[in-house]
Protein backbone atom coordinates (compact mmCIF):
# COMPACT_ATOMS: atom_id res chain seq x y z
CA UNK A 1 0.00 0.00 0.00
CA UNK A 2 1.51 3.25 -1.09
CA UNK A 3 0.95 6.60 0.56
CA UNK A 4 1.33 9.99 -1.03
CA UNK A 5 2.79 12.83 0.94
CA UNK A 6 0.99 16.11 0.00
CA UNK A 7 3.15 18.86 -1.38
CA UNK A 8 2.49 22.16 0.46
CA UNK A 9 3.32 24.07 -2.70
CA UNK A 10 0.29 22.52 -4.41
CA UNK A 11 -2.05 23.84 -1.79
CA UNK A 12 -3.93 26.86 -3.23
CA UNK A 13 -4.06 28.40 0.19
CA UNK A 14 -0.27 28.52 0.30
CA UNK A 15 -0.01 30.30 -3.08
CA UNK A 16 0.94 33.95 -2.54
CA UNK A 17 -1.10 34.89 -5.62
CA UNK A 18 -4.23 33.61 -3.91
CA UNK A 19 -3.56 35.37 -0.63
CA UNK A 20 -5.99 38.28 -0.22
CA UNK A 21 -4.40 41.66 0.17
CA UNK A 22 -4.87 43.29 3.54
CA UNK A 23 -7.57 45.95 3.44
CA UNK A 24 -6.36 49.53 3.05
CA UNK A 25 -6.99 51.57 6.17
CA UNK A 26 -9.82 54.05 5.77
CA UNK A 27 -8.91 57.69 5.57
CA UNK A 28 -9.57 59.90 8.54
CA UNK A 29 -12.02 62.70 7.84
CA UNK A 30 -9.24 65.27 7.93
CA UNK A 31 -7.31 63.37 5.23
CA UNK A 32 -10.06 63.76 2.64
CA UNK A 33 -9.45 65.78 -0.51
CA UNK A 34 -10.48 69.42 -0.47
CA UNK A 35 -9.02 70.24 2.94
CA UNK A 36 -5.94 72.46 3.32
CA UNK A 37 -4.08 70.56 6.03
CA UNK A 38 -2.03 67.34 5.85
CA UNK A 39 -2.07 66.47 9.54
CA UNK A 40 -4.81 66.24 12.13
CA UNK A 41 -6.13 69.79 12.61
CA UNK A 42 -5.54 71.69 15.80
CA UNK A 43 -7.38 74.58 17.39
CA UNK A 44 -5.35 76.99 15.27
CA UNK A 45 -6.57 75.28 12.09
CA UNK A 46 -10.19 75.52 13.21
CA UNK A 47 -9.79 79.17 14.17
CA UNK A 48 -8.23 80.01 10.82
CA UNK A 49 -11.07 78.33 8.93
CA UNK A 50 -13.57 80.12 11.15
CA UNK A 51 -12.01 83.48 10.34
CA UNK A 52 -12.21 82.65 6.63
CA UNK A 53 -15.93 81.98 7.01
CA UNK A 54 -16.48 85.16 9.02
CA UNK A 55 -14.60 87.28 6.47
CA UNK A 56 -16.72 85.83 3.66
CA UNK A 57 -19.99 86.57 5.45
CA UNK A 58 -18.78 90.06 6.37
CA UNK A 59 -17.93 90.82 2.74
CA UNK A 60 -21.34 89.60 1.64
CA UNK A 61 -23.08 91.81 4.18
CA UNK A 62 -21.08 94.84 3.03
CA UNK A 63 -22.32 94.67 -0.58
CA UNK A 64 -25.63 96.51 -0.02
CA UNK A 65 -23.95 98.86 2.48
CA UNK A 66 -21.40 99.89 -0.16
CA UNK A 67 -24.19 100.67 -2.61
CA UNK A 68 -26.00 102.78 -0.01
CA UNK A 69 -22.88 104.65 1.15
CA UNK A 70 -21.89 105.53 -2.41
CA UNK A 71 -25.08 107.53 -2.75
CA UNK A 72 -25.02 108.87 0.81
CA UNK A 73 -21.39 109.96 1.28
CA UNK A 74 -18.51 108.62 -0.92
CA UNK A 75 -15.75 109.77 1.52
CA UNK A 76 -17.43 107.83 4.33
CA UNK A 77 -17.71 104.87 1.97
CA UNK A 78 -13.96 105.17 1.29
CA UNK A 79 -13.18 105.24 5.01
CA UNK A 80 -15.44 102.29 5.86
CA UNK A 81 -14.55 100.05 2.93
CA UNK A 82 -11.36 101.33 1.26
CA UNK A 83 -12.95 100.53 -2.10
CA UNK A 84 -11.61 101.65 -5.48
CA UNK A 85 -14.94 103.22 -6.35
CA UNK A 86 -14.92 105.13 -3.07
CA UNK A 87 -11.43 106.48 -3.75
CA UNK A 88 -12.30 107.60 -7.29
CA UNK A 89 -15.57 109.18 -6.16
CA UNK A 90 -13.83 111.01 -3.32
CA UNK A 91 -11.24 112.29 -5.79
CA UNK A 92 -14.00 113.69 -7.98
CA UNK A 93 -15.60 115.41 -5.00
CA UNK A 94 -12.22 116.84 -3.92
CA UNK A 95 -11.82 118.33 -7.40
CA UNK A 96 -14.88 120.50 -6.81
CA UNK A 97 -14.03 121.28 -3.17
CA UNK A 98 -16.42 118.83 -1.50
CA UNK A 99 -13.94 116.51 0.23
CA UNK A 100 -11.50 118.58 2.26
CA UNK A 101 -10.33 115.74 4.56
CA UNK A 102 -9.91 113.25 1.75
CA UNK A 103 -6.45 112.10 2.87
CA UNK A 104 -7.70 111.06 6.30
CA UNK A 105 -10.57 109.13 4.72
CA UNK A 106 -8.16 107.46 2.32
CA UNK A 107 -5.69 106.37 5.01
CA UNK A 108 -8.45 105.05 7.25
CA UNK A 109 -9.86 103.21 4.26
CA UNK A 110 -6.51 101.54 3.62
CA UNK A 111 -6.42 100.25 7.18
CA UNK A 112 -9.99 98.98 6.95
CA UNK A 113 -9.41 97.33 3.56
CA UNK A 114 -6.57 95.13 4.85
CA UNK A 115 -8.28 94.16 8.10
CA UNK A 116 -8.74 90.50 7.12
CA UNK A 117 -5.62 89.99 4.99
CA UNK A 118 -3.70 88.55 7.93
CA UNK A 119 -5.95 85.49 7.67
CA UNK A 120 -4.39 84.56 4.31
CA UNK A 121 -0.91 85.09 5.75
CA UNK A 122 -1.85 82.84 8.68
CA UNK A 123 -3.21 80.18 6.30
CA UNK A 124 0.11 80.19 4.47
CA UNK A 125 2.00 79.83 7.73
CA UNK A 126 -0.22 76.98 8.95
CA UNK A 127 -0.81 74.99 5.76
CA UNK A 128 1.80 76.11 3.25
CA UNK A 129 0.26 75.87 -0.20
CA UNK A 130 -2.68 73.88 1.18
CA UNK A 131 -5.28 76.60 0.71
CA UNK A 132 -3.99 77.27 -2.82
CA UNK A 133 -4.32 73.59 -3.68
CA UNK A 134 -7.90 73.62 -2.41
CA UNK A 135 -8.72 76.56 -4.68
CA UNK A 136 -6.84 75.02 -7.62
CA UNK A 137 -8.83 71.81 -7.22
CA UNK A 138 -12.09 73.59 -8.07
CA UNK A 139 -11.41 73.60 -11.82
CA UNK A 140 -8.64 73.36 -14.40
CA UNK A 141 -8.98 77.08 -15.08
CA UNK A 142 -8.51 77.91 -11.40
CA UNK A 143 -5.41 75.69 -11.29
CA UNK A 144 -3.91 77.45 -14.32
CA UNK A 145 -4.61 80.90 -12.90
CA UNK A 146 -3.10 80.09 -9.52
CA UNK A 147 -0.02 78.54 -11.13
CA UNK A 148 0.42 81.62 -13.33
CA UNK A 149 0.14 84.06 -10.45
CA UNK A 150 2.39 81.93 -8.26
CA UNK A 151 5.13 82.11 -10.90
CA UNK A 152 4.93 85.91 -10.90
CA UNK A 153 4.85 86.10 -7.11
CA UNK A 154 7.92 83.90 -6.68
CA UNK A 155 9.90 86.03 -9.14
CA UNK A 156 8.87 89.34 -7.57
CA UNK A 157 9.20 88.36 -3.92
CA UNK A 158 7.90 90.99 -1.49
CA UNK A 159 7.26 93.40 -4.39
CA UNK A 160 4.44 91.09 -5.41
CA UNK A 161 2.32 92.63 -2.65
CA UNK A 162 2.08 95.80 -4.75
CA UNK A 163 0.51 93.75 -7.55
CA UNK A 164 -2.13 92.26 -5.24
CA UNK A 165 -4.53 95.11 -6.03
CA UNK A 166 -4.30 95.01 -9.83
CA UNK A 167 -7.96 94.99 -11.00
CA UNK A 168 -7.82 91.91 -13.22
CA UNK A 169 -9.76 88.62 -12.77
CA UNK A 170 -6.89 86.63 -11.30
CA UNK A 171 -6.44 85.50 -7.67
CA UNK A 172 -3.37 87.70 -7.19
CA UNK A 173 -4.09 88.80 -3.63
CA UNK A 174 -4.90 85.25 -2.50
CA UNK A 175 -1.67 83.79 -3.88
CA UNK A 176 0.60 86.65 -2.83
CA UNK A 177 -0.74 86.84 0.73
CA UNK A 178 -0.63 83.07 1.27
CA UNK A 179 2.93 82.87 -0.07
CA UNK A 180 3.94 85.66 2.33
CA UNK A 181 3.02 83.36 5.21
CA UNK A 182 4.48 80.29 3.53
CA UNK A 183 7.87 81.90 2.96
CA UNK A 184 8.17 83.05 6.57
CA UNK A 185 7.64 86.80 6.13
CA UNK A 186 6.99 88.47 9.49
CA UNK A 187 3.38 89.46 10.04
CA UNK A 188 4.21 93.08 10.87
CA UNK A 189 6.28 93.41 7.70
CA UNK A 190 3.50 91.88 5.62
CA UNK A 191 0.87 94.22 7.05
CA UNK A 192 3.05 97.33 6.65
CA UNK A 193 3.83 96.51 3.03
CA UNK A 194 0.19 95.67 2.45
CA UNK A 195 -0.93 99.00 3.90
CA UNK A 196 1.56 100.92 1.75
CA UNK A 197 0.53 99.01 -1.38
CA UNK A 198 -3.19 99.58 -0.75
CA UNK A 199 -2.60 103.30 -0.09
CA UNK A 200 -0.60 103.72 -3.32
CA UNK A 201 -3.36 102.11 -5.36
CA UNK A 202 -6.06 104.17 -3.61
CA UNK A 203 -4.13 107.34 -4.40
CA UNK A 204 -4.08 106.26 -8.03
CA UNK A 205 -7.87 105.84 -8.12
CA UNK A 206 -8.27 109.11 -6.24
CA UNK A 207 -6.14 110.87 -8.86
CA UNK A 208 -8.24 109.33 -11.64
CA UNK A 209 -11.46 110.60 -10.11
CA UNK A 210 -9.88 113.99 -9.44
CA UNK A 211 -8.85 114.34 -13.08
CA UNK A 212 -12.41 113.69 -14.27
CA UNK A 213 -14.01 115.83 -11.58
CA UNK A 214 -17.42 117.35 -12.17
CA UNK A 215 -18.89 114.70 -14.53
CA UNK A 216 -18.37 112.06 -11.84
CA UNK A 217 -19.97 114.33 -9.25
CA UNK A 218 -23.03 114.70 -11.46
CA UNK A 219 -23.34 110.93 -11.82
CA UNK A 220 -23.03 110.55 -8.03
CA UNK A 221 -25.77 113.09 -7.49
CA UNK A 222 -28.09 111.17 -9.80
CA UNK A 223 -27.19 107.86 -8.21
CA UNK A 224 -27.89 109.25 -4.73
CA UNK A 225 -31.56 109.52 -5.72
CA UNK A 226 -31.85 105.75 -6.16
CA UNK A 227 -29.14 104.50 -3.77
CA UNK A 228 -31.64 103.35 -1.16
CA UNK A 229 -33.52 101.26 -3.72
CA UNK A 230 -30.30 99.76 -5.04
CA UNK A 231 -29.30 98.73 -1.53
CA UNK A 232 -32.73 97.14 -0.94
CA UNK A 233 -32.54 95.19 -4.22
CA UNK A 234 -29.07 93.91 -3.33
CA UNK A 235 -30.33 92.79 0.08
CA UNK A 236 -33.14 90.85 -1.57
CA UNK A 237 -30.74 89.26 -4.06
CA UNK A 238 -28.37 88.17 -1.28
CA UNK A 239 -31.24 86.80 0.83
CA UNK A 240 -32.77 84.85 -2.07
CA UNK A 241 -29.36 83.47 -3.04
CA UNK A 242 -28.73 82.29 0.52
CA UNK A 243 -32.15 80.60 0.65
CA UNK A 244 -31.51 78.77 -2.63
CA UNK A 245 -28.11 77.53 -1.48
CA UNK A 246 -29.67 76.30 1.77
CA UNK A 247 -32.35 74.39 -0.14
CA UNK A 248 -29.78 72.79 -2.43
CA UNK A 249 -27.74 71.72 0.60
CA UNK A 250 -30.81 70.20 2.25
CA UNK A 251 -31.68 68.28 -0.93
CA UNK A 252 -28.11 66.98 -1.22
CA UNK A 253 -28.25 65.73 2.38
CA UNK A 254 -31.55 63.92 1.75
Amino acid sequence: MSSTIPNPANNPANNPANTPEPPHPEKEWWEEDGLPWTTKPTKQDYWCLGWFAFAGLFGLAMIPLRAWLLGLDPPVMLALTGSRLGAASTGALAAVGQAEMWLAYLLIGSLVAIKFDWIYWWAGKLWGRGILEVQAGQSKRAARNIARVETWAVKLGWLGIFLAYVPIPLPIALVVFVLAGTTGMKLWKFMVLNFVAKTVWSLGYFALGHSIGEPVVYVLEQYAKVANWVAIVLLVVIFVGAMRRQRKTQRAVK
